[in-house]
């Protein structure tokens, strides 16, 4: 497992009861999480520092209640890159911590490339890949469907400093896009995907990931370079097995170009209590140094 335990603005200060306390800057929230299914080892009254709490509705979806009031959103950074958080409807803040650990491994693939590296974001949300792949110097083309993420991911490169570097945003189905940049003869050095488990696209297109993942791989073999530098696939899809996305990649990528390919769960130490909590899996296909 690989932890993301190098932050300064966000700490995971304690889990239990489904729910985790967690600090994003200077603003504390309270949200649910399916995987705690442990109890609070000790209250200690840290969960009573609460700003906002989000509970769930037995009807589905949730609302936040807030015990101060908090600005709309606000900036926490991470290794000189910034990015807005918000507490939306969904329980979600705009920016999953964990994936600091691939932000750094794919910022260090990019600067020792030595090369113009040009990548394809697909299944972009907020952005935070594409920040660190344009603050690592790269070219990035950044894909999503919803209109509303993009802008914030476009936001989030303003807030980093970096508008002036060559981020194309694109609002569409990723499939459909990915298949006219094949048309077009478009390619890419690396390649980064975090699939939802479920969507659909602007047009009402319906994405399931046990159906559509691996077609997508191999569809986004035609728009990779003749020398590409790397490969990422995230997932948060309950019951995958971070050794299925390892598969998919052998049999895609590692099949067509000599490299290595890796495999496991990313994670966030807890800091009250030292546990961990498992956030999610990735794959990874890259260019042998």
């Amino acid at each position: 497992m690989l932890l993301a335990d190098d932050w300064k603005d966000y700490e995971l200060i304690d889990t239990g009861n489904g729910e985790k306390l967690e600090r994003w800057g200077t603003y504390v929230l309270r949200r649910p999480d399916p995987q705690i299914i442990w109890p609070v080892n000790d209250n200690n009254g840290l969960w009573n520092k609460a700003d906002a709490h989000y509970h769930r509705s037995t009807s589905g979806g949730g609302k936040w209640e807030y015990k101060r009031k908090l600005p709309e959103r606000w900036k926490i950074s991470y290794k000189g890159m910034s990015f807005h958080i918000e507490p939306t409807g969904f329980k979600h803040t705009g920016l999953f911590p964990e994936q600091a650990v691939n932000w750094s491994w794919m910022m260090d693939k990019i600067r020792s490339s030595k090369r113009p590296i040009n990548v394809l974001n697909l299944f972009a949300y907020t952005g935070g890949a594409t920040v660190a792949a344009a603050y690592a110097g790269a070219s990035v083309c950044h894909v999503d469907a919803s209109k509303g993420m993009v802008q914030w991911a476009k936001d989030n490169i303003s807030l980093s400093g970096l508008s002036d570097r060559p981020v194309r945003f694109i609002t569409d189905d990723v499939i459909k896009f990915v298949q006219r940049e094949k048309r077009r003869g478009s390619v890419y050095d690396a390649i980064i995907m975090d699939p939802p488990s479920y969507g659909r696209g602007p047009k009402g297109e319906i994405w399931k990931i046990e159906d559509e993942i691996y077609p997508l791989v191999e569809l986004c073999m035609d728009v990779l370079s003749k020398e590409p530098l790397f490969f990422l696939i995230n997932s948060y899809t309950t019951g995958f097995s971070p050794t299925v996305v390892e598969n998919i990649l052998k049999m895609t990528i590692g099949k067509k170009f000599k490299g290595s390919i890796s495999s496991g769960e990313v994670g966030i130490p807890v800091s009250s209590t030292g546990l961990i909590l498992p956030c999610g899996i990735f794959g990874r296909w890259e260019a042998k140094s």
